[in-house]
C-alpha cells in the first residue's frame, strides 16, 4: 500500500492545478486510506481537505512545505494536535516574524524550538540535503541529517522522491544508503501538483506566470516533465519498487498522524463580566430586558415570550458570550457616536433589537428567529454590522485592545482568476502579442468568469472582431476554463474578523495583509470549520454620509427621530427621483418606484427585496405590482397561506415566508422548515430535494392537507424559494433607504455634499450627483483656494462648495498645510503667493489647482496664462528668491503670457471633468446644445415629458452601462444618459447591441447619440428603448 504524503493544491498559488476535492477523490478512487496536503507555507486548504476527506471516507493529514531561511524546503506533517498548533505558530513566524516578509521563511532554530508533535521529512529537490548531495558534499549532508535526527528522533524521515529528473535514481540511492548508514528511516513521496498527466501544460503555464516568463523561455523553476501527478499504487511500485520499506513507511506515517482539526469545536472567548453581574446567562438576560424596556412602551406577554424563546435557543447553542461580545462592540461604537446598524438575518432577532445591535423590531414584524438561529441547524449565527466607513477602524482598534491582539485577526479573502486577468496572465505565458491581449482584456466584461471566455466570443459584440483569432486563443481558453475559481491573490476581507478565547496561532496560522493587519489564511467559507466564529464589522459609506450630513446641518437634522410617514418624501420616491438614495438609486429601482407607488415603509421593504437578480429573472416584479394595484387577482392555494402571503399579495418574496408556509402546511418545526428553505434556495442535489419533498407531503397529510394541494404548494414554493430575499435584511436596509430619501428631499445640499465627501459611493459619478443637486436648487460652487476645505462644505442651505479631495491626486498633506497657512496668516493673494507660502505643493498639484479653477477668483479665468508662468515661479522658489516671487509676473525668454492662447470653454471643461469629475464652468452638453438642437436632438427632460411611443433623438453622457444576467440568457444592456437637464434610463436589446452597441463599452462610448422609442410601462417614469446608438466624438 502507498499513501501520498506530499501534495499541493491551488492554495500553493500557481503551483498546484487540481482542486482539493479532485485530489481527495483520486486518492479514494485508488483506495488509499489517507492523503496529506502540504501546500507551500500555508494551511489554507486544510478545512477543505478535512471536509472532502469525510465525504470520501479517507483520513486527512495536515501539513505544509516550509521554506527555511537559506531558501531550501522541507516537509512537515502534524502528528498530534500539539504538532498542528506548533505548525500554526511556525507559519505565523514565517509570514510575520520581524515584520512583514516578501517571501515567508523560518529559521532552523525556530523549527527546532517548535518541532514537538511534528513529523519532519527532509524534503524534495529543493531541500538542503538534496542540494548538498548534488554538490557531492556527502559529509555536510550527513551532518545535516544527523543534526535533525538528534532533534526529532523517530519523527525525522529522509524523503525519497522519484521525479524523473536527470540523476534522480542516483539521488534516491544516495538517500537510501544514508538512511542505512545513519539509521534514519526513509519514506517515499511524489511531489504531487495535479491529478492527471494531461494537466501538465496547465501546471507549466501557471509556473510561467509565477516566474514571469513564457513557455518559450527556459527557466530552472519550470517543471521538466509530467510526472508530478497523483498516481496509483501500481505506479508507486514502478517508481519505488526497489525500496519497499520506503513505500511501506507511508502507511506508518499515515497511521501516526492524528486528525488535526476538530470541525465541531468552537473557540469563542468568554465575555469579561462586570463585578456583581452573576453568570453570563443572567447578565445577558438583564441587559436584554433593560433594552426591551427602553425599546417598547410596555413589555407585554408577547414580547416577553418572544425574548424567552430566543434566549432559550441562544443558551442551548452556547452563544451567550457571542451576543455579549457583539453587544459590547456596538455599545462602544454608540458611546463614541459612531453610527452603526446591524443587518442580515440577525435582524430576525428580538434579542438583537433589544441589545441595539439592529434597529428592526423583529417581534412587531413577526420575523422568524429560526431564520437566524435554530437548534436543528449546525450553521453558526452570523451578525453583520455596518459602521460609518470613516470611523470603522476605531471600532476595530477597540476590539483588538479589549480582546487581545494575539486573539483577534482579520478573515482572508481569495481573488480568483477572472476573465480579464486570465486573458492577460495566461496569454502572456503563452507568448501571445501584448497589444492583442491588452485590447482583448479591456473588452472582456469585468464580471466575466475565466471559464466563460470562449462563449463570450459569440455573445459580446466588442469581442466578435477577435473570432478570427479563436484558434490562436484555443489554449488560453482551455487553461482559463480549468483554473477558473482557483485562488490567484490573497487579500483581506472587507470586514470579517475572528475573536478567540486562546491565542490564535494555536488554531490558525496568521499572516500580514498589505496594510499590516494580521489575518488567518482561511476565508469566510472555511474559517468556522476550524472553530473560529466570524463577526462582520463592515464599513458602509452611507453611514458616514449620514453622519456628515447631520454635522453640515448644524443640528437641524435629528436623524434618529426622522418621521417615517413624511408624505413629501414618499411623493418624491413615487416619482422615481431617488438619485443618491441608499438602495433606491439604481435605474431599476427608480423605474420600480414610479410603478409601485410607495405609501409606507413596507413598500420600501418590498422594493429592496424585488430588485435582485433572482426576482427579476423569476419574473416576480410584474405580478407583484399588478396585484398591488388590483389589476390581477390575489389567490391563495390554501386558507392558511393568506396570513403569510397577504402582505406580499400572494407572492413568495421573503425567505421567512417559505419557513412559515412549511410550518403552517406541513407542521414542520422551525428548524425543519429552515432546512427546506436552504435545500430549495441553494439548488441542492436532486436526492435532497426528493427527500425533503416526501417529508413535506407526508407531514402535510398528517396535518389535514390533501396530497393534491400539498404537492401544488410544494411546487409553488420550490419555484420561488431560490429567489426569496431575507425579510429582516430588507427591513434593515429599507429604514436607511427611507431616511436617506428624507434627507434628499429636505436637506439636499447637506446630503449631496456628504455623498461627494464619501466618493466613490453609490451608483453614480460626481458629475451626476452635482447635476442632481443643481436640479434640486443647490448651487455647485467651484474649488476655491481661499474658501474650500479638504471636504465639500455647505456655506448655506442652498449651495455646496466643492472640496480639494475631489481633485485627482490631491495630497491630503498639502491641503492640510494650505488650510493651516490660510488660518494662521490669512487669505492667499494669487498663485505666486500660494507657492511662496506652501512649499510642499509641487508642480503637478499647483497645475491641477489652476486647471480646476481654484485661482479663478484671484487671477481671472485665463488659466492657460497661469499654467505658462508656473515653471518660472517654481524655479524662483527653488533658488529661494522668495521676495521676487510675490512681485511682477515672470516671463519666459522669447515669449510673454499674452502670447498664450486663452483657455477656451471646451478646454476648461475637459480639465474639470478629467481632474474634478464635474464641469463647474458648465455642462458638456450646454457647450454643444445649439448645434445639437439644429441637428434635431432633444434634451433628456424633453424625452421624460414625451408621450408613450414617441420616437426621439437624444444626446448625453453615458453612465454605468451594465449587462446583468437575464432569465432568457439573452444580453440586455441598461445604462443612464445624462445631460444638463436630467437623467434618462435607456435599455438596449441584443440585436441593437450586436450591431451597434459595442461602442458603449469602448473609450468612444462616453458622449453618445441615441435614437429610440419612449416607453412608460404601467405609468412608470419614461425610459428609452434604444434602436440606434453612435458616438458623438472620437477624440
Amino acid at each position: 500500500m502507498f499513501v501520498h504524503l506530499h501534495c499541493h493544491s491551488p492554495y500553493s498559488f500557481l503551483n498546484g492545478v487540481s482542486s482539493i476535492e479532485a485530489l481527495v477523490a483520486q486518492a479514494a478512487l485508488y483506495q488509499m486510506p489517507a492523503l496529506a496536503l502540504t501546500d507551500h507555507n500555508t494551511i489554507a486548504g486544510l478545512p477543505e481537505l478535512h471536509k472532502w476527506a469525510a465525504v470520501y471516507g479517507i483520513k486527512p493529514i495536515s501539513g505544509a512545505e516550509l521554506t527555511i531561511a537559506d531558501g531550501t524546503h522541507l516537509t512537515v506533517l502534524a502528528e498530534t494536535r500539539q504538532g498542528y498548533r506548533n505548525l500554526c505558530e511556525l507559519l505565523t513566524l514565517a509570514h510575520a516574524g520581524e515584520g512583514r516578509r516578501r517571501t515567508p521563511y523560518i529559521e532552523e532554530e525556530t523549527l527546532f524550538r517548535l518541532g514537538d508533535g511534528l513529523l519532519v521529512l527532509s524534503g524534495g529537490r529543493n531541500s538542503r540535503i538534496q542540494q548538498l548531495l548534488h554538490r557531492r558534499d556527502y559529509g555536510a549532508a550527513a551532518a545535516w541529517a544527523t543534526r535533525y535526527k538528534a532533534r526529532f528522533g523517530d519523527a525525522f524521515y529522509l524523503e525519497m522522491q522519484w521525479d524523473g529528473y536527470p540523476k534522480n535514481q542516483l539521488m534516491m540511492r544516495l538517500l537510501y544508503d544514508m538512511s542505512i548508514n545513519l539509521k534514519i528511516p526513509i519514506v517515499s513521496t511524489s511531489d504531487v501538483h495535479y491529478t492527471d498527466k494531461q494537466l501538465f501544460p496547465v501546471h507549466d503555464v501557471m509556473r510561467c506566470i509565477a516566474l514571469n516568463c513564457d513557455v518559450y523561455t527556459p527557466h530552472p523553476g519550470r517543471p521538466l516533465n509530467r510526472e508530478a501527478w497523483l498516481h496509483d499504487v501500481t505506479e508507486a511500485k514502478k517508481r519505488f519498487g526497489s525500496y519497499p520499506e520506503a513505500m511501506a513507511r507511508t502507511m506508518e506515517i499515515a497511521q501516526r498522524c492524528q486528525v488535526a482539526l476538530t470541525l465541531t469545536e468552537t473557540h469563542f472567548p468568554k465575555f469579561a463580566l462586570p463585578t456583581g453581574a452573576g453568570d453570563s446567562i443572567a447578565f445577558l438576560r438583564h441587559i436584554v430586558y433593560e433594552g426591551a424596556h427602553a425599546r417598547y412602551p410596555r413589555v407585554d406577554a408577547d414580547v416577553r415570550n418572544r425574548l424567552e424563546h430566543e434566549l432559550d435557543i441562544i443558551v442551548q447553542l452556547g452563544y451567550v458570550d457571542y451576543f455579549l461580545v457583539v453587544w459590547d462592540i456596538v455599545r462602544y461604537a454608540r458611546s463614541k457616536s459612531i453610527r452603526c446598524a446591524g443587518r442580515g438575518s440577525a435582524a430576525d432577532s428580538a434579542v438583537a433589537y433589544c441589545l441595539y445591535i439592529t434597529d428592526v423590531d423583529a417581534a412587531a414584524r413577526g420575523l422568524l428567529f429560526e431564520r437566524f438561529m435554530s437548534l436543528e441547524r449546525a450553521e453558526r449565527p452570523d451578525i453583520d454590522i455596518d459602521f460609518a466607513s470613516d470611523r470603522r477602524d476605531e471600532v476595530m482598534a477597540y476590539v483588538y485592545e479589549k480582546y487581545g491582539r494575539d486573539k483577534v485577526a482579520r478573515v482572508a479573502t481569495y481573488q480568483t482568476f477572472r476573465g480579464r486577468s486570465a486573458v492577460r496572465e495566461i496569454g502572456a505565458a503563452l507568448a501571445l502579442p501584448t497589444p492583442l491581449l491588452d485590447t482583448l482584456a479591456k473588452r472582456v466584461p469585468w464580471s466575466a468568469h475565466a471559464d466563460e471566455l470562449d462563449a463570450l466570443m459569440d455573445r459580446v459584440p466588442e469581442l466578435m472582431d477577435y473570432a478570427q483569432h479563436r484558434q490562436k486563443f484555443r489554449w488560453l481558453f482551455q487553461i482559463a476554463h480549468h483554473v477558473a475559481g482557483f485562488p490567484r491573490h490573497f487579500g483581506m476581507h472587507v470586514g470579517g474578523i475572528v475573536v478567540s478565547r486562546d491565542v490564535l496561532y494555536q488554531t490558525t496560522s496568521l499572516q500580514p495583509s498589505a496594510k499590516g493587519a494580521l489575518m488567518t489564511p482561511f476565508d469566510k467559507r472555511t474559517v468556522e470549520d476550524v472553530g473560529l466564529v466570524k463577526l462582520d464589522l463592515l464599513s458602509l459609506r452611507t453611514m458616514s454620509a449620514i453622519e456628515n450630513a447631520v454635522r453640515l446641518s448644524r443640528g437641524a437634522i435629528d436623524y434618529d427621530n426622522i418621521p417615517l410617514d413624511d408624505e413629501a418624501t414618499f411623493a418624491m420616491i413615487r416619482r422615481g427621483e431617488t438619485m443618491g438614495v441608499f438602495q433606491l438609486e439604481s435605474p431599476a429601482q427608480r423605474a420600480l418606484q414610479s410603478r409601485l407607488h410607495a405609501t409606507g415603509l413596507e413598500d420600501i421593504v418590498a422594493s429592496v427585496a424585488l430588485i435582485r437578480p433572482g426576482p427579476i429573472q423569476g419574473n416576480m416584479v410584474d405580478p407583484f405590482i399588478a396585484r398591488r394595484h388590483g389589476n390581477e387577482p390575489i389567490t391563495y392555494l390554501h386558507p392558511k397561506l393568506e396570513p403569510i402571503l397577504g402582505k406580499t399579495y400572494g407572492v413568495v418574496l421573503f425567505q421567512e415566508q417559505v419557513i412559515e408556509i412549511a410550518t403552517a402546511i406541513a407542521a414542520f418545526t422551525p428548524g425543519e422548515a429552515d432546512e427546506l428553505r436552504r435545500v430549495m434556495s441553494h439548488a441542492r442535489n436532486h436526492t435532497e430535494m426528493e427527500q425533503i419533498g416526501r417529508k413535506f407531503m407526508a407531514k402535510a397529510a398528517q396535518n389535514g392537507v390533501t396530497p393534491e394541494v400539498a404537492n401544488t404548494i410544494f411546487s409553488y414554493i420550490q419555484s420561488y424559494a431560490s429567489y426569496g430575499f431575507c425579510e429582516a435584511h430588507a427591513a434593515a436596509f429599507a429604514t436607511t433607504a427611507y431616511k436617506t430619501a428624507y434627507l434628499v428631499k429636505h436637506y439636499p445640499a447637506q446630503f449631496y455634499a456628504s455623498v461627494l465627501n464619501q466618493y466613490p459611493m453609490g451608483y453614480y459619478p460626481v458629475h451626476v450627483v452635482c447635476a442632481e443637486a443643481r436640479r434640486r436648487g443647490v448651487s455647485i460652487l467651484p474649488v476655491d483656494i481661499n474658501e474650500s476645505e479638504w471636504s465639500c462644505t455647505t456655506p448655506d442651505d442652498q449651495s455646496i462648495r466643492l472640496g480639494f479631495r475631489l481633485i485627482k491626486r490631491a495630497s491630503a498633506q498639502v491641503v492640510a498645510a494650505l488650510v493651516e497657512e490660510r488660518m494662521k496668516v490669512g487669505r492667499f493673494m494669487g498663485v505666486a503667493d500660494f507657492l511662496m507660502r506652501v512649499p510642499a505643493a509641487d508642480r503637478l498639484q499647483v497645475e491641477h489647482l489652476i486647471r480646476v479653477g481654484a485661482f479663478d477668483v484671484l487671477e481671472g479665468a485665463d488659466r492657460r496664462s497661469l499654467l505658462w508662468r508656473v515653471p518660472g515661479w517654481l524655479a524662483m522658489r527653488e533658488t529661494r528668491d522668495l521676495p521676487l516671487l510675490a512681485q511682477a509676473p515672470v516671463e519666459a525668454k522669447g515669449e510673454s503670457p499674452g502670447n498664450a492662447a486663452e483657455h477656451s470653454l471646451a478646454s476648461r471643461l475637459v480639465d474639470e471633468y478629467n481632474l474634478l469629475g464635474v464641469g463647474v464652468s458648465g455642462h458638456w452638453l450646454e457647450f454643444i446644445r445649439r448645434d445639437l438642437t439644429q441637428q434635431g436632438y432633444v434634451t433628456t427632460a424633453q424625452v421624460l415629458a414625451a408621450p408613450e411611443g414617441a420616437r426621439v433623438v437624444v444626446a448625453g453622457l453615458a453612465v454605468r452601462p451594465h449587462r446583468p444576467p437575464t432569465k432568457s440568457g439573452r444580453t440586455v444592456v441598461f445604462f443612464t444618459l445624462e445631460d444638463e437637464t436630467n437623467l434618462l434610463d435607456a435599455t438596449m436589446f441584443e440585436s441593437v447591441y450586436h450591431s451597434e452597441g459595442a461602442v458603449l463599452f469602448t473609450p468612444y462610448g462616453r458622449l453618445l447619440g441615441l435614437e429610440g422609442v419612449v416607453q412608460r410601462r404601467g405609468g412608470a417614469r419614461a425610459q428609452l428603448l434604444v434602436e440606434h446608438i453612435w458616438p458623438l466624438t472620437r477624440s
